[in-house]
């Protein structure tokens, strides 16, 4: 195979998947990593994909346009259920604390509490505190600060204050997106400030994030894989990523 060829081939494979390593497509195509890593830059000058640590992702996985709650809400709906209902394994024991980030993944979570859980959750979501104060279980606190609203989430010194002054057993977050090498990200100053005190407040750090977030990098990252126990997400992560991110000790559950 001619390295056009080859490099046609690995365009076609990183659409298709959504991320690849190099490590796989070197075996794949029989040629080192270093041939791998110059196609994958001469791909890259072409705008044909997006060079990440430790492969590629297709040229629109880095970006920083930001969808509102209600354009999410029913984007990978179903696997966000799955992960929901996974994530409750997470949960502190009854009089626990529990934290939710803002977001249509950790609203989920929210929503699917036990009606006999005893627990004090903290949120800075307003959808997430609609729903949370009708659970007669729940003792609800609900984070101040100015509200965005392409994401309905308080923001802003107010809420980094109140943060600074919390530990909570467990806090659930959502992400933009997700890559070794970038950590945790988000479009947005504010937000990713917010996400970053939650991170630090909770005994635990489970993120809850659907495959198509991993192997993307938005532009602020808000916490390295180093600072998160477990990842719930779905099927679709390829088995190479959930072997990479299991050798950096976080529990990675596919639901």
């Amino acid at each position: 195979m001619y390295a056009e060829e080859r490099q046609q081939a690995i365009a076609a494979l990183v659409e298709q998947r959504g991320r690849v390593s190099v490590a796989d497509l070197s075996e794949q195509y029989g040629v080192t990593t270093e041939t791998v890593r110059r196609d994958l830059a001469v791909l890259d000058r072409m705008g044909l994909i997006r060079r990440v640590h430790g492969g590629a992702v297709p040229a629109a996985a880095l970006t920083a346009i930001e969808l509102g709650t209600t354009e999410r809400e029913h984007t990978h709906a179903a696997e966000k259920d799955r992960i929901a209902k996974a994530a409750l394994d997470y949960l502190p024991p009854t009089g626990g604390s529990v934290l939710f980030d803002a977001g249509t993944t950790t609203a989920r979570v929210a929503a699917a509490l036990p009606a006999d859980r005893e627990l004090v959750a903290v949120t800075n979501s307003v959808p997430i505190a609609a729903r949370l104060s009708g659970f007669a279980g729940v003792r609800l606190h609900l984070i101040g600060g100015r509200v965005r609203g392409v994401t309905q989430a308080a923001v802003g010194a107010e809420a980094l204050r109140v943060l600074g002054e919390l530990r909570v057993d467990v806090a659930f977050i959502g992400t933009n997106a997700l890559t070794i090498g970038h950590g945790l990200s988000t479009p947005d100053p504010d937000e990713a400030a917010v996400k970053r005190a939650m991170i630090a407040s909770a005994h635990r750090v489970v993120v809850v994030a659907d495959a198509t977030k991993v192997g993307r990098e938005d532009l602020l990252s808000f916490g390295s894989v180093e600072e998160f126990d477990v990842l719930v997400t779905d099927t679709g992560l390829l088995p190479s990523v959930h072997n990479e991110l299991t050798e950096y000790g976080i529990e990675v559950v596919t639901a």
